[in-house]
């Protein structure tokens, strides 16, 4: 198998000395927006042939279409596909939840293939549903050895591999297993709850890859995904990593599930994504994400994503909070340094609230002792209304995104410095110019900016931009606060309409996104960060980025 690798993010600069001196600078002209790359915007398309069957029609601007080229079309450039290995009960009954045997899989692959997107193929190595709390084995092995299971998983993800080139559709990736923090084909290969050794997980981990490996021909190349859910969760991907990379398990990225309701924050997640990119050595994709563009519930029959998680989340439940989400995630992902972050893949655009299109049949949940419910939970998170017609989220995924106009704005350029390039820093008369100085750790990259002085202290950093077309801008940055200022915020003025500011959020151990828009209309803007601030109070900032919106 031919693995792709990126060289590890280099060491921290060592430190510098510190200079006390206020820099005032020249005003900085904007420039162009960069080309788009092959960043991943997929979507998760395991139920969309079942909610076809059961009626569900699709369109984008009122024109009906195949859901698939709908979404191809609109710039999703890979299709995340789940391969269950039998998903009926003896007497034939489907188990629902998409049903997806090897036949959907590969219809469903050459469909979306043909729209112009990769594959990924997530081996759930189940006959249903495979997550943290079920990891079941097929009813086929049940019964056999470890060392006859090993042996048939091998065998398995081998045979799947090549009915798939069969079928023209080799896949780009492949996930051994999902969600799978607990392990793989209980009790075979469980870890955690006590379980500390790893070795029979590695093992079966193991046989599948070599499984996947021994299919390819020459030229072909497969990347392997592992993946854990709880993006925001550093301890727990050191935690199974460092095992797994004991056992000398090959892989080449590290697949996270990641919603804000469930998985910690953003800033939780900017951080993991930085640290285990570059602990590794590997490419790091989101390939679980998805957020509610209503709480209302099409079915009637509950959904996951209500109140409690819009609160939890910080977005409104409505198209645009669902747009600004998914624009937000992207950039995280976007950031992680030496261009490890891969992309991000939603999950389940197209699950429209049809009638029998559930999590599962009655069969399932028999055959499989699955509490879950028989209904669509998921109606309100989807990147398509109830009627079928595509939500402008859809129009993200063929966003070529904003360059960044500030100038040095993750504060790298440097190294340790009170007068960072491309910041004016100021103080009255100069006399806390030393409050304000870059240091590490960061939330992107290496280096943050802080403001800090063991004395009560004042002062400001900012830049000004020119040249800049009359248009809507956004001006951002992460942020922590110890709190206890007179004043700490983010400002915007000068640009032909009154200073507009935000304030900086108190939190001091969770990096929090601010943000601000402020029209332009004269050509040029000025922005910073401000605050009046008691001794030993103290602001990070990380990430500031200025970009045109409209």
């Amino acid at each position: 198998m031919t693995h792709r690798s990126r060289p590890r993010a280099s060491a921290l600069a060592t430190v510098a000395a510190l200079a006390l001196v206020a820099a005032v600078l020249p005003t900085t002209t904007a420039t162009a927006a960069s080309d788009p790359d092959d960043f991943v915007m997929g979507g998760d398309l395991g139920m969309i042939r079942e909610v076809e069957s059961l009626g569900g029609t699709f369109s984008r601007d009122g024109v009906a279409g195949d859901p698939i080229d709908i979404m191809g079309d609109a710039g999703m450039n890979l299709a995340r596909l789940r391969l269950w290995v039998d998903p009926y009960t003896v007497t034939g009954e489907p188990y629902g939840g998409g049903t997806n045997d090897l036949t959907t899989t590969i219809a469903t692959a050459q469909r979306a293939q043909a729209a112009g997107m990769d594959i990924l193929l997530d081996f759930h190595l189940s006959d249903w549903w495979a997550d943290p709390g079920t990891q079941t084995v097929p009813k086929a092995w049940r019964g056999l050895t470890y060392p006859q299971l090993v042996s048939t998983v091998r065998a398995y993800t081998e045979d799947v591999i090549d009915a798939m080139r069969a079928a023209g559709v080799v896949p780009d990736m492949v996930q051994m297993g999902n969600e799978i923090p607990a392990g793989i084909l209980w009790d075979h290969g469980r870890v955690g709850n006590g379980v500390a050794d790893f070795t029979q997980l590695a093992g079966l981990l193991k046989a599948g890859i070599a499984g996947v490996d021994a299919a390819l021909h020459a030229g072909e190349d497969v990347e392997v995904v592992l993946h854990l859910d709880h993006g925001g969760d550093n301890a727990l991907y050191r935690w199974w990593f460092d095992a797994i990379t004991a056992q000398g398990v090959p892989f080449d990225i590290i697949g996270l599930s990641y919603y804000p309701f469930w998985h910690g924050t953003m800033g939780q997640l900017a951080v993991n994504l930085n640290d285990i990119s570059s602990r590794y050595g590997k490419d790091v994709l989101i390939v679980e994400t998805a957020y509610g563009w209503t709480l209302g519930d099409g079915d009637g029959l509950g959904n996951s994503f209500y109140t409690a998680e819009a609160a939890a989340g910080g977005y409104p439940a409505t198209v645009a909070g669902q747009t600004a989400f998914l624009r937000d995630l992207r950039d995280i992902v976007r950031a992680v340094p030496d261009s490890r972050g891969r992309g991000l893949i939603w999950w389940e655009p197209g699950w429209l609230p049809v009638a029998g299109a559930n999590w599962g049949t009655e069969a399932g949940k028999a055959d499989n002792d699955d509490p879950g419910v028989l209904s669509n939970p998921w109606d309100n998170q989807t990147l398509f209304d109830w009627a079928g017609e595509a939500l402008a989220t859809l129009d993200v995924f063929g966003e070529t995104p904003p360059s960044s106009l500030a100038v040095n704005g993750g504060f790298e350029q440097d190294g340790y410095t009170n007068t960072p390039t491309g910041w004016g820093v100021w103080s009255p008369g100069g006399a806390h110019a030393d409050a304000v100085f870059t240091q590490d750790p960061a939330v992107v990259g290496s280096l943050k900016l802080t403001f800090w002085k063991s004395t009560p202290y004042t002062a400001s950093v900012y830049q000004t931009l020119s040249g800049l077309p009359s248009g809507l801008y956004r001006v951002s940055a992460w942020t922590l606060n110890s709190g206890g200022q007179t004043s700490a915020y983010l400002y915007a003025k000068n640009s032909g309409v009154p200073e507009r500011q935000s304030d900086l959020p108190v939190s001091a151990g969770d990096w929090k996104r601010v943000s601000l828009e402020v029209p332009v209309t004269n050509g040029t803007l000025e922005f910073g960060f401000y605050t009046e601030a008691a001794g030993g109070t103290w602001l990070n900032i990380d990430d500031v980025r200025v970009e045109r919106i409209g």
